[in-house]
């Protein structure tokens, strides 16, 4: 007997109970290009970022733009007590959450030798970039959890990496371990949530050109030159937010766990 579920189909806008998503870091950068993605496709979207400013308001002004609902919420992920709040503003607002976009991550306070890293920047790091997102996971999935089957809605947790959850940076050190330490939560979330039809990616984006890392341009400029990667360019927010977009709105049936890497070839092996 065939025993293959069937994922229920993406509820359009026209439909009474719309799909809605919470997108963490949507201020500016990939976090903002995925929420505006999104929403372009049906979805209402609850921006969140450390500090509602004005960038963060005209993301959420632009989505309700598209005719989709969107509010702009203040949480600091690192204080994982309050996570609940921030989901039960998000849900207010938009309704109940179908998909959770983790955007929201801190580069080192600076670059430098390893052996100078010091236990706040270490912190700052894995306080933020994994401490705080897989506890916001945690607490989506309990509620995804607890949905009656019945609904029969999709829902998904895709959480933003790096290709520094693979490769080393030795003067970010404590940046490469916060993502791969990410990378393995992503996998455990994908396994313990995969038999309840709750699917979870990870996407692994290489060189991105955003404020972060702008101060490394003119470094990557010159290998991007001498063939660092295979498409010989700089890769964009929206090349992100459009795989993003094809994993909420389609999904990769029968995968649990695979990274997915949107870094233009940076990663292959190359000789």
């Amino acid at each position: 007997m065939n025993t293959m579920p069937v994922l229920p189909p993406f509820r359009s806008a026209g439909d009474s109970h719309p799909s809605s998503a919470l997108v963490t870091g949507a201020r500016r950068g990939i976090g903002k290009a995925i929420a505006l993605a999104l929403a372009r496709r049906g979805l209402d979207v609850a921006v969140l970022d450390r500090v509602v400013t004005g960038e963060l308001r005209a993301v959420a002004g632009d989505i309700r733009s598209l005719g989709r609902r969107s509010v702009a919420i203040s949480a600091d992920i690192a204080r994982i007590e309050g996570h609940p709040a921030a989901i039960d503003e998000a849900e207010a607002a938009v309704g109940p959450l179908d998909y959770l976009v983790n955007v929201a991550g801190v580069s080192v306070q600076a670059r430098g030798d390893l052996l100078d890293v010091t236990p706040e920047s270490y912190d700052h790091c894995l306080d933020i970039n994994t401490r705080g997102t897989f506890f916001l996971m945690q607490a989506f999935a309990r509620r995804a959890v607890a949905r009656p089957a019945a609904t029969g809605r999709r829902c998904a947790i895709v959480t933003i990496t790096s290709s520094n959850a693979v490769a080393a940076s030795i003067t970010r050190g404590e940046y490469c371990i916060s993502k791969a330490a990410l990378s393995m939560a992503c996998t455990l979330f994908a396994l313990r949530l995969a038999g309840q039809g709750i699917e979870v990616y990870e996407v692994q984006p290489g060189l991105i050109a955003t404020e972060m890392t702008a101060p490394s341009k003119p470094r990557y400029d010159r290998m991007i030159e001498e063939g660092l990667t295979a498409i010989p360019r700089w890769g964009l927010p929206e090349d992100v937010a459009g795989v993003v977009a094809t994993l909420v709105f389609e999904g990769l049936p029968y995968t649990v766990g695979q990274p997915i890497r949107v870094d233009g070839g940076l990663l292959i092996r190359k000789f």
